[in-house]
């Protein structure tokens, strides 16, 4: 009996040691964030924290959810409204100021929201049900609807450049243009090429070292990582103290970060429609913007878009990854505002 134990305790010891391994190389992996950006967070941390929500809030219903939003005023004589559609697990507050700033600027009202799962919004019920992209497309149609605006230029990065696809396919007549940002008409499409298979582990290793343990810092940390993941091969610098900023806001005066809420968002574009047919038949001004450097949507995939639709214009950002570089705001944003202004007056 004592030599059957002790040969299980061996294993159980053997198994806590590849775990502990496991971590640690694990944790080795992610990007380690520079002394700068270290000291910037702790500043930010002190200091008094800025509005971050200065437009009007509101909630719309959809399909069971109540969407958190918030309309940012135009800055100028007003020409239209844009509708931002952040990617998955992120929430309104994950949208670049600088980038936001561009289009209230230029005379547009902009319209953010938060995703099911994130920020403000909620579900009216109690459940763990999942969902599809195509009722989450519902959601920034809801919206308009509970602002009483007739149309919208929509603009979406990743999973919500998959969402505003099915938007606009569904509901054409409430959209002037369509901007995909890094984004896919088919994540799975067998004849284009897949994620890079590093991402995946750095994005779990950045949570299992910043995402449990370590308090506001080390989320504030998270978001920081998880950006430099996102970027790939593309380089540059980031606008740190934005970022840091928005992180804190979040943790302290909205409701944190929701893991459970990437599952969930996955599981949608998992079981999510091809959706080449219904974009060939757009007649909208559609514009297709990726970056050459792309980890998790490789530009394959948005140059097949380009070529299926009728008319539709493109943007291939040299310096760019799985995100919206500080560097290049400039010229996304006078790209999209091209397209934006064909149909706004």
């Amino acid at each position: 009996m004592k030599k059957h134990n002790r040969g299980r305790n061996w294993g159980l010891r053997l198994s806590i040691f590849a775990i502990i391994a496991f971590l640690f190389y694990a944790c080795a992996s992610v990007p380690k964030l520079s002394d700068e950006t270290e000291s910037l967070i702790k500043t930010v941390i002190q200091e008094p924290l800025p509005e971050m929500v200065k437009g009007k809030t509101g909630f719309a219903i959809s399909d069971g959810w109540k969407i958190w939003y918030e309309r940012i005023p135009s800055k100028a004589s007003k020409k239209g409204t844009v509708l931002l559609v952040m990617g998955a697990a992120n929430d309104a507050l994950t949208w670049p100021p600088s980038f936001i700033s561009k289009f209230t600027g230029a005379g547009y009202d902009v319209i953010r929201y938060d995703h099911r799962g994130t920020g403000l919004t909620q579900r009216l019920k109690k459940t763990d049900k999942d969902y599809t992209l195509a009722s989450m497309a519902n959601d920034p149609i809801a919206i308009l609807d509970s602002l009483h605006i007739e149309k919208a230029h929509i603009i979406g990065v990743s999973m919500g450049g998959m969402i505003s696809q099915i938007a606009v396919i569904q509901q054409e007549k409430r959209f002037q243009s369509l901007t995909s940002i890094m984004s896919s008409a088919d994540l799975f499409d067998s004849t284009l090429p897949t994620p890079s298979p590093e991402v995946l582990p750095k994005m779990v290793s950045a949570v299992l070292k910043y995402g449990f343990f370590g308090g506001k810092k080390a989320q504030m940390k998270l978001q920081f990582v998880q950006k430099r993941i996102l970027m790939g091969e593309a380089t540059g610098p980031i606008a740190s103290k934005p970022l840091a900023e928005a992180a804190l806001y979040n943790i302290e005066k909205r409701d944190g970060f929701h893991f459970i809420a990437g599952r969930q968002h996955q599981k949608a574009i998992e079981t999510a429609e091809p959706r080449y047919d219904g974009l060939s038949k757009l007649k909208v001004p559609v514009l297709i913007i990726h970056g050459e450097q792309d980890p998790v949507i490789p530009i394959a995939h948005g140059k097949k878009m380009a070529k299926i639709i009728p008319n539709a214009d493109s943007l291939w950002v040299d310096n760019m990854g799985h995100d919206l570089p500080d560097a290049e705001i400039d010229l996304i944003s006078t790209k999209i505002l091209k397209t934006v202004e064909e149909k706004s007056f």
